[in-house]
């Protein structure tokens, strides 16, 4: 599935999600069939079904939509990308904000589509590191700009509201690529650039 506007909902799926899930209501001890439970197995299916709609998209597809010649070689950086994304050790929201940028060889990319590689990857059961990569890697095996670097700001609510309850920790990971690896005044210039 391309990214855009399609149905994300499966009725089957929607369905077979919802059974497990009433199950699941009886088995903590609650009443799957009191009017305030009706209709809760198929809205949990439904935003389970939104919360992971990234698997039926492809970050690649995204930007090969929109590249564009351009001799430009200076850092593009998009910053304060809201990221809403879910835990896969507890499959419980984590949230934060991702700044991205790239050095063009040759070619740009649409600047809404690195946040759609951004939504592509968050919405899917996640782990932050692993995010902070597969973000990297798509623009750089598709653009194949001179260099990207990611950094990731994130809440984690499986560490907020229930384990260790710190309610203000927040975990920051970075993956850089070409030039951002390599040459430090570069990396330099986009960490002050984010910290602004």
């Amino acid at each position: 599935m391309a990214y855009g506007k399609q149905d994300i909902y499966d009725e089957k799926i929607t369905g077979e999600i919802a059974a497990h899930y009433k199950e699941i209501l009886r088995l903590l001890g609650e009443d799957p069939e009191r009017e305030g439970l009706l209709k809760t197995p198929e809205r949990v299916a439904k935003a389970l079904q939104f919360l992971t709609q990234g698997y039926g998209q492809d970050g690649a597809e995204i930007i090969r939509a929109a590249i564009f010649k351009e001799e430009y070689k200076q850092m593009v950086l998009v910053k304060d990308i809201e990221l809403y994304s879910t835990c896969e050790h507890h499959v419980m929201p984590f949230i934060g904000k991702a700044h991205v940028a790239y050095i063009p060889d040759g070619y740009i990319t649409g600047l809404s589509k690195i946040a759609r590689v951004v939504e592509t990857y968050a919405r899917r059961l996640q782990v932050q590191e692993r995010l902070t990569v597969q973000i990297r890697d798509c623009i750089q095996n598709t653009l194949h700009p001179l260099g990207v670097a990611v950094v990731i700001e994130a809440a984690h609510t499986c560490m907020q509201i229930r384990g260790v309850q710190k309610a203000n920790a927040i975990t920051t990971t970075s993956a850089f690529s070409g030039v951002f690896l390599k040459d430090e005044r570069t990396r330099n210039e986009f960490l002050n650039l984010i910290r602004r």
